[in-house]
């Protein structure tokens, strides 16, 4: 099960030191039922009991910083022995989940109704290298095969992708030679097949110890290049669009409308009035990319847990972007039945039997709301009594 999340969500696409992956539980335990949320709190833990879940799948980590106890009177503790005398295993993909295609940013601008999106800062596909090699016609199609078995070969949703042209190569083996094709100090010349293969370079040891073990020759001769990179579909936050322009007022009501029900709703920062179409989404906590939203040239910045001075510094700036600040679980919650749709499709094309429910468990800190009365736009300071 661990594996097939990994799939999905590979674990080299997190933050480094992110403690994702399998916290708690067997590797090699059954799984039948599980339940995604996004907090491991212990009302969770009581859902997924309730739920007989066999594995709970959370977006944040349970254990953010090294601990010296997991004593059952500490709230980390009371979750991990709850789970563990229940049976239930506690999985945690974090930010590497934030990034890709139905990840946790993309749903939450599904939610909120954008199209033609892309990454807000993209990141770097997966680097890429291409080994060409030269082979006896008749190997050919064994050595494809190796290569292919041992990672190259692959692009997008094809295998064992290989460009194959045929030629003549010529040689001459030493004395101490030992040629498949030839005699030591004659020249030769075989008709040849060039084969060319592209492999993630994270599999690049694999391959030519494959090629090593599948051509005939006893000293190979091969390419091996390393190419350019480029943007790759995942990324940091997403842009998009909405069908139709609408005042910042009524966007904000569509954002808070859009997203589960929390005590807090969504904060607005900018003129209520302007139109908006064009929209930035992070969903957490987001000011760490809000220069990058200023420059792309969206009409709003949609994320969570802006913070006072990095707010108010950004309103200061010409033409910038209006700001809504919306609850951080709520933002993220939206994620859950993407990930649930798209692990149910991978669990079922490996023919595994899963039944997956997501938690419907507020788990925001915030359930008051207390409003002060001020006017918008107002600040209003409450003098019941002279300052001393």
């Amino acid at each position: 099960m661990a594996t097939g999340i990994q799939d999905v969500y590979p674990p080299r696409w997190a933050d480094e030191g992110d403690a994702i992956g399998l916290i708690v539980g067997e590797p090699e335990s059954r799984v039948e039922r599980a339940l995604f949320a996004v907090d491991p709190v212990s009302a969770v833990v009581e859902e997924a009991i309730a739920y007989d879940a066999d594995l709970l799948i959370a977006h944040h980590p349970l254990l953010y910083r090294a601990v010296t106890s997991v004593a059952a009177d500490r709230p980390k503790g009371r979750v991990i022995h709850e789970l563990i005398r229940h049976g239930i295993g506690l999985y945690v993909a974090h930010t590497n989940a934030d990034s890709p295609a139905r990840g946790v940013s993309e749903s939450m601008a599904f939610a909120l109704g954008l199209s033609t999106l892309r990454p807000l800062v993209a990141h770097q596909a997966d680097p890429l290298d291409k080994i060409v090699t030269f082979v006896p016609r008749d190997d050919a199609q064994r050595v494809v095969d190796a290569l292919a078995n041992a990672g190259a070969g692959a692009i997008g949703d094809y295998d064992r992708c290989a460009y194959l042209s045929d030629g003549r190569g010529t040689f001459r083996p030493g004395e101490r030679a030992d040629p498949t094709v030839g005699r030591p100090g004659q020249v030769e010349q075989v008709d040849e097949t060039r084969v060319e293969m592209v492999l993630p370079r994270a599999r690049r040891e694999a391959v030519l110890q494959a090629l090593r073990s599948s051509h005939p020759y006893e000293e190979p001769a091969f390419d091996l290049l390393e190419l350019a990179g480029w943007d790759a579909d995942r990324g940091a936050g997403r842009l998009g669009e909405l069908a139709q322009p609408v005042t910042l007022r009524d966007f904000a009501h569509q954002v808070a409308d859009a997203l589960p029900a929390t005590a807090v709703g969504a904060r607005v920062s900018g003129d209520l009035d302007r139109l908006v179409r064009r929209v930035a989404v992070v969903a957490g906590a987001g000011d760490f990319l809000l220069d990058e939203a200023r420059s792309s040239g969206v009409d709003v910045y949609v994320t969570s847990d802006l913070r006072h001075h990095p707010a108010s510094e950004f309103r200061e700036y010409d033409g910038a972007p209006a700001l809504i600040d919306v609850p951080h679980w709520a933002a993220e919650w939206t994620w859950l039945p993407a990930a649930r749709h798209t692990l149910n499709e991978s669990w079922a094309a490996q023919d595994w039997s899963i039944t997956s429910g997501v938690s419907r468990i507020c788990t925001d800190p915030w359930n008051y709301r207390a409003a002060s009365g001020a006017a918008p736009g107002k600040a209003i300071l409450p003098m019941t009594r002279s300052l001393p």
